[in-house]
């Protein structure tokens, strides 16, 4: 895409932007000329950020969704918000509830407040508030706030997300080079519609041009539906690594993820993430997470912003060569070992 001047000089106020999903939206509107201030709690480690734009035209500053003064601040003068904040497990004062109920009400309002023409809120797809899972109740309750406060909003529920800083692909990726067995919890049926990050990060920038529909839910998905077994063989594959897929009930997964949450807190969280897991996304992980058939018939899908999705098998060995034993100079050939221990 050909860069383009904003001589209106509009800002866009973007939550969470220095994570993984940040970069990729923040890129994408800095491309478009947009002014980003990136809100988030710790400015000083934005600074990847900045070659991204011209200089001045991306700015980091301190907000933290749980103190609305901070927030109201941050999206003062902003003609669009986007709130990507999210967390896959719970520490601290970061809890489900604070951070995706809470916070993204706390968002909402402060844009309206602040006059802003268009919020986009990142939800998942899964956000159910009758779900068994935390994590999922907690997303529903955010858009019901965000629908509160700001019925305009466009929200946003991706699948899987992928790309070179992920934290599925990476993170087993990682663990098949120090475990002989990856595991497949629940059987490893769970489907997954993988999206890339980069793809959601346009339609988010479409969004705030004028495309989508004001009040509407949107579902992101790639082109692919794939099983958790599904994608842990391609990592084998991709990574050259021979590991024996070891499918776990759901009870046992569930004592292992007690397990694992008890030594990461004895740990002081020094255990390492990819060793974490937890009770709660086991929960997770025995519902499906692919975009709804109802979504697909009503348009409500990447399409509708003009964006044609990338499948995961041309961007993920891009970043997957580093976990092979030599590197990029490795083969991806070795099929995963699924009959027995090694």
């Amino acid at each position: 895409m050909t860069e383009t001047l904003n001589p209106s000089g509009r800002m866009a106020t973007v939550f969470g932007g220095a994570g993984f999903l940040g970069r990729h939206v923040v890129a994408a509107l800095a491309k478009r000329g947009w002014r980003v201030r990136v809100a988030c709690r710790r400015p000083d480690l934005a600074g990847h950020l900045q070659p991204l734009g011209r200089v001045g035209q991306i700015q980091a500053m301190q907000a933290n969704l749980r103190y609305p003064a901070s927030v109201a601040a941050a999206v003062d003068g902003a003609e669009a918000v986007v709130n990507l904040v999210g967390v896959l497990t719970e520490g601290g004062r970061q809890r489900f509830d604070a951070v995706h109920a809470f916070g993204a009400g706390v968002v909402a309002r402060a844009a309206r407040n602040a006059g802003a023409q268009t919020l986009v809120q990142v939800s998942a797809i899964g956000a159910d508030a009758d779900s068994p899972s935390a994590y999922a109740r907690s997303k529903a309750a955010g858009e019901q706030a965000v629908r509160d406060a700001f019925p305009e909003a466009i929200i946003v529920r991706p699948s899987l997300l992928f790309g070179p800083e992920d934290d599925f692909f990476n993170r087993f990726a990682a663990m098949a080079r120090l475990s002989p067995v990856l595991p497949l919890i629940g059987g490893g049926g769970t489907r997954f519609q993988p999206v890339y990050a980069g793809d959601v990060a346009e339609a988010i920038a479409r969004a705030l041009e004028g495309h989508g529909k004001a009040g509407e839910t949107y579902e992101f998905g790639g082109p692919d539906v794939k099983t958790f077994r599904e994608l842990m063989e391609y990592i084998c594959q991709q990574t050259g690594r021979r590991k024996w897929l070891a499918p776990i009930p759901t009870p046992v997964a569930n004592v292992l993820a007690l397990g694992s949450e008890i030594a990461s807190a004895l740990s002081l969280g020094l255990m390492p993430a990819m060793m974490l897991i937890t009770r709660d996304q086991v929960k997770l992980l025995q519902k499906d997470n692919v975009v709804s058939p109802a979504a697909q018939a009503e348009g409500r899908t990447l399409e509708a912003f003009g964006v044609t999705p990338d499948a995961f098998e041309t961007i993920a060995p891009g970043y997957l060569y580093r976990y092979r034993k030599t590197g990029q100079f490795g083969v991806a050939s070795a099929p995963a070992d699924t009959s027995a221990a090694p």
